[in-house]
């Protein structure tokens, strides 16, 4: 499927609400590395859009994802890449992606004005539960660490019932936690 609406929830924790969840929860998930390499404009043309583009390897697989403001959470628009042109991606020679291209054109951005700009490696644990799907995500980009817990739903009420209820369950506070791309650029930010 080329599009999709993700509905999740996500909230940031603490290492030792990261260790009692993969203990608790996730204790016979296995680990997942994915690589995120994300790029934006030099005027931060995805940005203003509210948008957000990376390729994700997964598995030896790269999957270029552009990310939209939906109604229900956010459209996905994905496209497949060869390794070849991931290495061109990744060199400042974005190749064409029809799904996300076409995307990219009602945005009034130039796909070769696109840049690389840095990479996040998460190891995250994955498993159903309530009829949802919960993540749990350690991530390093820019000599940074963090944990996240994730939920994934099909309906965006009941997901946030029972992400809700997790939290509480866990005695885990709600944070307001931005999107990966949103911290890694915060922290380059900080960096820079």
């Amino acid at each position: 499927m080329s599009q999709e609406v993700e509905i999740e929830f996500k909230n940031l924790l603490t290492t030792e609400e990261y260790d009692r969840l993969a203990e608790d929860l996730f204790s016979q998930a296995k680990v997942i590395e994915q690589i995120n390499y994300y790029f934006e404009t030099p005027s931060f043309g995805l940005k203003r859009n509210h948008a957000a583009l990376r390729i994700r390897k997964k598995n030896e697989t790269y999957t270029l994802t552009l990310k939209e403001p939906h109604p229900d959470g956010l459209l996905e628009t994905h496209d497949r890449l060869t390794e070849d042109e991931f290495l061109s991606w990744t060199s400042g020679i974005p190749t064409e992606a029809p799904n996300v291209s076409k995307q990219l054109k009602q945005m009034a951005i130039d796909i070769s004005s696109l840049t690389y700009v840095g990479r996040m490696t998460t190891f995250r644990k994955e498993i159903p539960y309530q009829g949802t799907l919960i993540v749990l995500d350690k991530s390093i980009y820019l000599d940074t660490e963090d944990a996240e817990l994730e939920l994934e739903a099909v309906s965006k009420d009941d997901g946030e019932k029972v992400f809700r209820s997790l939290l509480a369950n866990y005695q885990i506070p709600f944070r307001e936690t931005p999107a990966k791309i949103a911290r890694f650029f915060h922290q380059k930010q900080r960096t820079s």
